[in-house]
């Protein structure tokens, strides 16, 4: 982005915003949320009821179609202007002084109130009015007694915009008394959550390969809502003549590029998915796809060539980000159109195993079959390649300013990273949604093995070392932001033992002793987000008993050794339970998958008992021992300081200990006034003869 904008002058500014702001205002708000329900518009007066009867479906009245697809837009606008204002405040901002990490309530967040009320207002109408229209049912039908909860129970989607608008309203209510930089990374996190809930429970989720699908739309639909936000940010901003400082900008870029890459790179995978072989021409969803590369590809040219030094004085930024945004609102409009249309994948004959998993599992899981059966994790290979990536440069940078990072904790890393790739990819991942021995296979290794080496490699520590420590006159960046997240609160609290502790163990008993266990296989996203559990509670743990890094709660050997030994008798417990249960663990699933070689559930559930038994009491044996020598060497290592210190004449502790007890002896009586006895002071010699 250009930064040739000067600032408004003082008279202007304090005179409110010129008609000029306004008029490009108007004009800029009227084209980011124009051009998207025009795009809706059209799509379901054009289709009519010839999408709802493809899939034989009730058809509602037009009414019900036209409110359903505007109410989408405005809550997607509105959530993407959340999304950016939030990541604008907490990365892209730039504030110096001693409270560079305090927010200042006014400028930082007021795009966010707006948004999000917005946000809230819209996805609270669409619960009941995409429950209607899903159910083919008119508006006036959601006014019955007990009509709006049935309808919603019929669709996923009613509950995805529920969490939306829970979501929506709990930012905008933090947003009104926020003070810190912390909580921005919490509302961040949430409204991201929220922006995917209504895209993991649509398309994505339905057809053959939809894991691929699914994958794809997690990892881009935050980078491209984070694209959209920012760039309506900038230009809503230049609109008023407000220019980006150098270091804003900087970041803007980046986050630009990256974002915009990820966003290219994940569409190409769910265009493939959604076409399911078929060629671009053959379907209105392909045609669409090549109009959003098309306008991908215009944003990146329009990119490269604002960065260019010529560019500058030729075009104001209000000229770019204004092109930008127009580019973004056109692609928003055709993302919500599309979910009007049955895309190709919706009519491809589908199999059992692809609708629940997206692929076929015919082959019994004998060894070899687990060794060359791979099917690609993109969430998790992608999770690994930016874990690998981002530690390896930092050690790189390390190394360029001369400083030494231990070979053994990179290895460690790398280690943690591909033993996590390898159990999601490999075979195992492939099989473990039909067969509970291979799932509990895949949960030791990703909450027990992988973390373990994970925390080994040191990755806090290693991002404090490599990055810069700014002044206070500063922007705060990457080495602050660490550093007040782990003097955060929160944090603190996060890492309490029995916070650790009670989540570490009572993972295992609320998920495979309730029926979240059965729900979370029927679905790609829930079986993902169960994974992620999995693998960063274990991190936690570890980090806190074992870990290289200085926990933000850190706790002494005695405490340590006593977590783990507490942890062992219930994962053995809990392996126990499962083995001696006569209630098979989602029956349900595992009989409607009906693969013909799983012909005793009761039994592959047994075996998993056991592997649960085994996998996670040998890990932590394991820690003990390692714990137990971590001790031991301390304990050698604080003795032979003292004996050097002693030796070289530096430690004078005992000599001022028996300094003390003199000038007690000399000065100290019995509370009858005579002196005390000499029997400290018969001491002192003794504690001289021993120094």
């Amino acid at each position: 982005m250009a930064e040739t904008i000067p600032p408004p002058p003082a008279a202007a500014a304090s005179a409110g915003p010129s008609r000029r702001t306004r008029d490009r205002r108007a004009a800029l708000g009227s084209v980011f949320v124009g051009i998207p329900l025009l795009a809706v518009v059209v799509t379901v007066v054009v289709m009519g009821p010839s999408g709802y009867e493809s899939l034989h479906r009730p058809v509602p009245d037009l009414v019900t179609s036209l409110m359903s697809g505007l109410l989408r837009v405005v809550a997607e606008c509105a959530g993407s202007v959340t999304v950016g204002a939030l990541f604008f405040a907490a990365f892209i901002r730039a504030r110096s002084g001693a409270r560079r990490l305090v927010v200042d309530n006014g400028r930082d967040l007021s795009t966010v109130r707006w948004a999000s009320l917005l946000w809230a207002l819209s996805a609270t109408s669409l619960a009941a009015v995409d429950a209607a229209d899903a159910s083919g049912q008119s508006l006036d039908r959601l006014l019955e007694p007990g009509s709006l909860a049935y309808l919603m129970s019929a669709s996923y989607l009613p509950g995805a915009w529920v969490l939306a608008a829970v979501v929506a309203w709990t930012i905008y209510l933090m947003a009104n008394f926020l003070g810190t930089w912390q909580p921005l990374l919490i509302m961040l996190a949430l409204s991201i959550l929220a922006v995917l809930a209504p895209v993991v429970v649509g398309q994505v989720l339905v057809g053959p390969q939809h894991d691929f699908g699914g994958d794809a739309a997690i990892i881009g639909t935050p980078a491209t809502t984070i694209l959209t936000g920012l760039v309506f940010l900038v230009a809503w901003a230049a609109a008023r003549g407000d220019a980006l400082g150098a270091v804003e900008a900087r970041r803007l870029r980046w986050t630009a590029v990256v974002t915009g890459v990820i966003a290219a790179g994940t569409q190409t995978i769910i265009a493939a998915f959604m076409l399911a072989g078929s060629a671009p021409w053959e379907s209105a969803t392909g045609w669409l796809f090549l109009v959003r590369f098309a306008l991908l590809g215009a944003l990146g040219v329009l990119g490269w060539r604002a960065t260019r030094p010529a560019a500058a004085p030729q075009h104001s930024t209000w000229t770019i980000t204004a092109l930008a945004a127009l580019l973004l609102s056109a692609h928003l409009g055709i993302t919500s159109a599309m979910t009007r249309i049955p895309p190709p994948q919706y009519f491809v004959p589908t199999s059992v195993d692809q609708v629940f998993l997206g692929y076929d599992v015919d082959s019994e899981p004998s060894p070899l079959v687990l060794l060359l059966e791979w099917r690609p994790n993109i969430l998790f290979a992608v999770l690994t390649a930016a874990g690998i990536g981002l530690y390896l440069w930092g050690v790189r940078r390390l190394r360029q300013r001369g400083d030494a990072w231990p070979v053994g904790r990179t290895i460690a890393w790398v280690l943690g990273w591909a033993t996590v790739f390898l159990t999601t990819s490999s075979g195992l991942g492939k099989y473990s949604s039909v067969s509970f021995s291979l799932h509990m296979i895949l949960h030791m290794s990703l909450n027990m093995l992988g973390p373990l080496l994970l925390v080994m490699g040191g990755v806090v520590t290693l991002a404090l070392r490599a990055s810069t420590a700014h002044r206070r006159n500063e922007p705060a960046g990457v080495h602050e932001w660490i550093t007040a997240m782990l003097n955060w609160r929160l944090t603190h609290a996060f890492y309490h033992p029995i916070h650790v502790f009670v989540s570490f163990v009572g993972t295992y008993y609320l998920l495979y002793l309730t029926p979240i266990f059965g729900e979370a296989l029927r679905y790609h996203w829930s079986h993902q987000l169960m994974n992620l559990d999995f693998l960063i509670i274990g991190y936690v743990f570890y980090s806190l008993v074992i870990g290289v890094d200085h926990p933000p709660r850190p706790l002494p050997h005695i405490g340590k050794l006593g977590l783990v030994l507490a942890a062992m008798p219930f994962h053995a417990f809990f392996g126990v339970v499962i083995m001696s249960s006569e209630t098979v663990i989602a029956r349900n699933y595992y009989e409607y998958i009906g693969k013909w070689w799983m012909t005793d559930l009761a039994h592959d559930q047994y075996v998993g008992g056991g592997i649960a038994w085994a996998a996670g009491e040998l890990p932590l044996i394991a820690v003990v021992i390692a714990l137990v020598t971590q001790w031991s060497r301390q304990d050698s290592r604080r003795a032979k300081r003292v004996d050097r210190h002693l030796d070289s004449g530096i430690d004078d502790s005992f000599e001022a200990y028996n300094d003390m007890l003199n000038r007690l002896s000399g000065r100290s009586t019995t509370p009858s006034g005579t002196p005390e006895t000499t029997a400290t002071a018969e001491r002192v010699p003794e504690m001289k003869d021993q120094t």
